[in-house]
Parts: structure tokens; sequence; C-alpha cells
């Protein structure tokens, strides 16, 4: 799914122009990216949370000549689904578990 498909079914729920449905759209990744920037964590009820996770330097490897580069220190977002969303992608592992 892209943006653009989002922005469509955002616009087909009511009474919505597509410019309304871009709107809402960008509000939203705007206001998790601006969270996320800021260090706080966003949590979704029966969705999933969105949070920063630090990554420590490391030495890596270039693919190509096989010479070690240093990787450094970065912040990466995390997403952990909640759980009722992994139920909802695994049907038939929640079935085994209930």
């Amino acid at each position: 799914m892209t943006k653009a498909d989002l922005v469509e079914k955002v616009t087909a729920l009511g009474d919505l122009t597509r410019r309304d449905g871009e709107v809402i759209v960008e509000t939203i990744f705007n206001s998790v990216i601006g969270a996320l920037q800021s260090g706080d964590k966003i949590e979704i009820r029966g969705f999933g949370s969105f949070r920063i996770r630090q990554r420590n330097p490391r030495i890596g490897r270039n693919p190509k000549t096989g010479a070690r580069v240093e990787v450094p220190a970065k912040k990466v977002p995390y997403f952990k689904p909640s759980k009722e969303l992994r139920d909802l992608v695994n049907p038939d592992e929640a079935a085994k578990t209930a």
C-alpha cells in the first residue's frame, strides 16, 4: 500500500475531498515523525508502538572490496506490533494459543 492508496481509503470513508484526505494522512505522518525526532514513544492501542533505538558503532565490511569500514552510532526508528495486530496477521497461531 502506498501513501496515495492510504489517502484514497481515508477520502472514501466520508464526505471528504482528496485534499482533505491528503491533509489528514500528512498530519498523522508528520506527528509520528515529530514525536520520534523529539525522543517520544508513540503507542497506538491495537496497532503497535513506535520508538527510537540507539545502534552502537561497529566495524563493517565493504561488500565489494572487503575493506573494513567504521559504521558510526545512529538512531533508528523501531516498530513493535501489538498482540492484536500479530494475531490478525497470523490467525492460525492465534487459534493455537486460544
